[in-house]
């Protein structure tokens, strides 16, 4: 099975430049329309889609993202895999501005998100999907992801939980008091229902996470701003395409038939159909 890679732009990273031949193609799904166009292309000759998760102007937020319509039309598109970076908040003191986490668990402190593509609505799938969440992140593609960023001697942590909270807003200092209580390692806005409904799709999925700042809760009175997210983000633009550019390759040398139907048997065992 050759693999088709969808890369799904957190804040700061929507630069199509990271494709060769680019088009751009715009979709529409079952689930309404996704997020921006898709830009399609090629990274050392693998077949890529590009989609800016917030919109290329970043007008959507959080909780108003589709993110159903963004993984159901990636998944259309017959894309394998799921690469997304996205804008963290760090919530541990060894996790310092600019360094990645390679993601591997959550808690999701969301809010009333549409969290399944199976929800009875008359277009939806049949029956009730109540998808696995352990492992949540393909293990295999992290794996990659890791091993590349040793080889680039990237700052970053092989593993950590993000906190998902709703968002827009930041959270104030007792939460991201209790968050660091609950074993959180960062916490960003997007994350869920994202790799759930990955999950639910039978994708491979891995989020790259950047630390941007630390969040509210350290005593030295740093309070997260988006001048200070953004301005991280961007500093860290090129050491992120650097990572993914290389990893697109990695991923197509290795042959993916056994994890890809596996994750596509889960997906479709969760399913409890009407009797």
């Amino acid at each position: 099975m050759r693999v088709k890679i969808g890369i799904i732009g957190g804040s700061g990273l929507d630069d199509p430049d990271i494709l060769k031949n680019r088009t751009e193609k715009k979709v529409t799904t079952i689930f309404g329309d996704p997020s921006d166009v898709f830009i399609e292309g090629e990274i050392e000759g693998v077949p890529c889609v590009l989609l800016a998760r917030h919109g290329r102007q970043h007008t959507i937020m959080p909780g108003n993202v589709n993110y159903r319509a963004n993984i159901w039309g990636l998944k259309e598109q017959g894309c394998t895999h799921v690469i997304v970076t996205t804008a963290t908040g760090s919530l541990q003191e060894h996790i310092h501005r600019g360094d990645f986490v390679i993601i591997d668990s959550f808690i999701d402190r969301t809010q009333n998100r549409k969290q399944t593509f199976y929800d009875g609505e008359p277009n939806s799938p049949i029956g009730v999907c109540h998808i696995p969440m352990e492992p949540s992140f393909c293990q295999r593609t992290r794996q990659i992801i890791i091993n590349t960023a040793k080889e680039l001697e990237l700052p970053f942590h092989a593993t950590g939980t993000v906190v998902a909270i709703q968002g827009p807003r930041f959270s104030s200092k007792a939460e991201s008091l209790m968050f660091r209580q609950w074993g959180g390692h960062v916490i960003n806005m997007t994350t869920v229902p994202e790799v759930v409904l990955a999950k639910e799709a039978g994708l491979c999925y891995a989020a790259i996470a950047l630390a941007t700042d630390y969040d509210c809760w350290k005593t030295s009175g740093e309070r997260v701003c988006v001048e200070d997210v953004m301005s991280t983000f961007k500093q860290s633009i090129p050491s992120i395409i650097e990572l993914i550019t290389k990893v697109v390759p990695k991923i197509a040398e290795e042959d993916w038939d056994n994890t890809i139907t596996e994750l596509k048997n889960v997906a479709k065992n969760s399913v409890m159909l009407p009797s």
